[in-house]
């Protein structure tokens, strides 16, 4: 018998990871709001800066990326000696987990937490830990008591991705005051920009007092920067050490190096991004219900959908149904919730679109909704009309 490689323990049980449907049917027009991608694109500026660094391909990026890292900096008062940058957060998440767990360790991450922790904790060798939540949020109290001399790591995403809700800063501390020190707590902050709630913090006060808590950004939402993979961390001076001597030398390319300074330079591009953001998403959280939908409350850029567990109006067959007109959301499968399904706050266009497809779907009467097919005119009346509509239509189809 001849021999194969193999790959260490715990490889084979990662489920790999997939990324949100991004295709409709020929013909069809796309409205993807399965990713959490803004709708508003990046800043003009970013792209700019991009397509000027285009010119020089043939160099080498700066390998300290020392100019974004003080642009991140200058932006939000830091040293930025304790900034690392790499390919997304998803890269900084993993190089946290191949610095601090190995075989024997274990990794706290909540219930429906995001899938990346996961991943990163098994390739690591460590054992992932679940720990159960309360309302679809994070219980501090189930964290702790999940703690064993075993434990390495926490993971917190805060808001939490794919539920949309959040732990108030109180909380944060409370969870790392009951920690050990020697527990790295990772504050994965990647839609910290959409908050507006006045008892949110995004960490950078608890870094700043601690040595084992470090929070993670990312450029890919509200910056609209996804397709060039942009992150940075901000951590104390030795687990910045750490991560700077193993992450790779050249981990940022020169464009994406450049966009996002730009990005987070253009202050006027990122309030006009949270601005659309939290008027849509109470209006959409709204008619969503008033659809007869449950939706998790939401401080982030995406809702959290709930269907009934009834054969043909279950998430699955709402999924199918939209993504047959081009409308593609986010099965929850994966992350436990197979009743949901995860919408992204898109335009008003995208959003009309969703109300009604999910009134035909709802309604089961497509022969009598054809009134529905609006003519977009990009203004909020637009949306307005096609909720009311949507709404004549469930209660005729309704008894």
């Amino acid at each position: 018998m001849s021999l194969l490689p193999q790959p260490r323990p715990g490889i084979s049980a990662i489920d790999i990871y997939v990324p949100g449907k991004s295709k409709a049917p020929a013909g069809v027009k796309l409205h993807k709001l399965s990713s959490n991608e803004t709708p508003l694109g990046p800043s003009a500026h970013a792209i700019e800066a991009f397509r000027a660094a285009s010119t020089s391909l043939e160099r080498y990026p700066d390998g300290s990326g020392s100019a974004l890292r003080a642009a991140i900096a200058g932006r939000y008062g830091l040293d930025p000696a304790r900034i690392v940058c790499g390919a997304g957060s998803d890269e900084l998440l993993s190089l946290l987990a191949y610095g601090y767990l190995g075989p024997g360790d274990e990794a706290i991450y909540s219930e429906h937490g995001f899938l990346v922790y996961r991943i990163a904790t098994l390739a690591a060798g460590a054992t992932p830990i679940v720990a159960k939540e309360k309302n679809l949020s994070t219980d501090v109290d189930a964290i702790l008591a999940a703690v064993t001399p075993k434990t390495r790591m926490v993971f917190l995403a805060n808001p939490n991705n794919p539920t949309g809700t959040y732990l108030p800063f109180e909380e944060v501390k409370r969870l790392h005051a009951g920690l050990p020190g020697n527990i790295v707590l990772v504050l994965d902050a990647a839609y910290a920009e959409y908050v507006r709630r006045n008892d949110y913090a995004s960490g950078l006060e608890l870094v700043a007092t601690s040595e084992n808590v470090v929070m993670t950004r990312t450029f890919s939402k509200i910056h609209g920067l996804a397709g060039l993979r942009l992150g940075w961390l901000y951590g104390p001076q030795g687990i910045v050490d750490t991560l700077n001597r193993i992450r790779g030398p050249f981990n940022l390319n020169a464009p994406a190096i450049a966009a996002g300074i730009a990005a987070i330079e253009d202050r006027a591009h990122e309030e006009k991004a949270v601005l659309h953001n939290a008027h849509w998403l109470a209006k959409m959280t709204d008619a969503l219900k008033r659809l007869g939908l449950g939706v998790t409350p939401s401080v982030a850029n995406f809702l959290l959908v709930h269907f009934p567990k009834e054969e043909g109006r279950s998430a699955a067959d709402a999924d199918a149904f939209l993504a047959a007109r081009g409308i593609i959301l986010r099965s929850m499968e994966s992350y436990g919730l197979p009743d949901c399904l995860r919408l992204t706050i898109g335009s008003e266009e995208a959003n009309s679109a969703v109300i009604e497809g999910l009134a035909l779907f709802l309604g089961r009467k497509g022969e009598d909704a054809t009134h529905l097919r609006l003519t977009r005119t990009g203004s909020e009346s637009a949306f307005d009309a096609v909720l009311q509509r949507a709404l004549d239509l469930i209660g005729k189809a309704i008894p």
